[in-house]
Parts: C-alpha cells; structure tokens; sequence
C-alpha cells in the first residue's frame, strides 16, 4: 500500500500545485457553456416534460467537465513523464501493476470530481435539481470518471508525445463527449441519429447520471448501468495488459 499510496498522493499534488489550471479553469469554461446555451434556450427547448432547459442542462456539463478532466489528468501525466524521462522514477520502483492503475485512475477520478464539484456549486445560482435519485447520481459520476481516468491512461501509455494525446482528445474524447446527449435528449434525434447515439458509451454515462438530478431519462438506469460498468470492465483490461507487459513503457 505504500507505493500505491505515494505514487497516488504525486498524482494528487500534481494537479492541485496548479489547481488554476487543473480545476477552476474548467469550471469557468463549462459555466460559460451554461450562461449561453441557458439563455439562449431556456422557455425555448424542453426536453422532458415539467423539467426546463437549464435543469435538464446542468447535469450534462457537469458530467462533460469531470470526464474530459479525468481524462486529461492520466493522459497528461503520463505523456509529461515520458517526454521529459522521468517515467523510470514510476517504473524502477517494485510497485505492481494494480498500485500503478489505482494511482494513475485514482487521481484522476479525484480531479473528475473536483471539477464536476466545482461546477455544480456554480451551476445552483442557475437551477436547483429536484434530486430525486442522488446515489445514482454519485455512482454515475464515480463510473464516468474512472472509464475517463482509465482511457487516460491508456492513452498516456500508447502516445509518445502531446500532439498524439491532443490528437486522442480532439477527435475521440470531445466529440464522443458532445455527442452524448449533453445539450439535448436523444429522443429528440432522427431514429438513424438515436442508433448511432446508443453506440456511444458516454450517453449512458450522461444519461444515468442525468437521472439522478431529474428523475428522468431516455433510457432506463439499470439498463445505463450495466452498459457503463460493461465498459469500465473492457478499458480496465486493456489498460491492465498495457501495464502487465510495459507496452511502450519498458521498451
């Protein structure tokens, strides 16, 4: 537990020595999504019945912002240490795959939420969510930042240098991310459009976390959560074999 709790414990300090960047930045960036798209659409757009725009809103920013951090802390980690050749600090020491995964998807998770965190305290000047299932709503989060952490992580391992990791996160993580039903309800979409948003992992994501703000969604939670925590399981196995066999790490 020692290796696991230090190598958790840089990770932490990493991003919190320039919490500005790491944490409030996002929170103003996705703030300004809120202040535009609810006045613009607010009376205008509703997306379930009974429940206005900026409520329907909300959740999805606050979903977006902890995954796109928790992606961007693992990746960014790892792709810093191996530009600058400090990975072997990480790599000499007897820790074990599984301290390396925690500490990496650990720290990434915890900036997710503190982001998402941030977001949402801001985001109650706007709209008070009714709140009626909050537990779906912790695990949901808890679920989407460690899919993000995780495919951080094995983006950090695969790229081996900042444009492939700002390559991964312009073409996959953003628009999967924007496309998942974050500005509006997928049963708003033409059927053809629907399909191609239930292939993305993410909506279910937004969506089952949405439930727990609303009450609401476009699919059923249960069905949300096993198709999330399917996912989890895939990117963590693949994840866990990058590291088991050093996969642009040791070689």
């Amino acid at each position: 537990m020692s290796g696991f709790s230090t190598l958790f414990r840089k990770e932490i300090l990493r991003f919190w020595k320039v919490v500005y960047q790491t944490v409030a930045g996002p929170v103003i960036s996705t703030v300004l999504y809120l202040l535009v798209f609810s006045n613009a659409l607010q009376g205008r757009v509703e997306a379930f019945p009974g429940i206005g725009y900026t409520a329907f809103l909300v959740p999805g920013l606050v979903m977006m912002a902890m995954q796109q951090n928790a992606f961007a802390n693992a990746s960014s980690s790892l792709v810093q240490s191996k530009v600058t050749g400090n990975i072997v600090f990480v790599l000499l020491p007897p820790l074990s795959v599984r301290d390396l995964f925690a500490a990496y998807v650990g720290a990434a998770v915890v900036r997710g939420l503190a982001v998402g965190l941030g977001v949402f305290a801001i985001t109650l000047f706007f709209a008070m969510p009714p709140f009626p299932a909050p537990l779906w709503a912790l695990l949901f989060g808890l679920l989407g930042c460690a899919i993000l952490g995780t495919m951080g992580l094995i983006a950090g391992i695969w790229a081996e240098k900042f444009d492939q990791m700002a390559a991964v996160q312009s073409f996959v993580i953003g628009p999967a991310t924007f496309l998942a039903g974050v500005f509006y309800s997928v049963h708003s979409l033409p059927p053809f459009w629907q399909a191609i948003s239930h292939l993305n992992p993410f909506f279910y994501l937004v969506d089952g976390f949405r439930y727990g703000f609303i009450g609401q969604s476009d699919v059923p939670p249960l069905v949300s959560l096993a198709i999330v925590c399917a996912t989890l399981a895939a990117v963590s196995s693949v994840a866990l074999w990058m590291l088991k066999t050093g996969y642009k790490l040791r070689h």
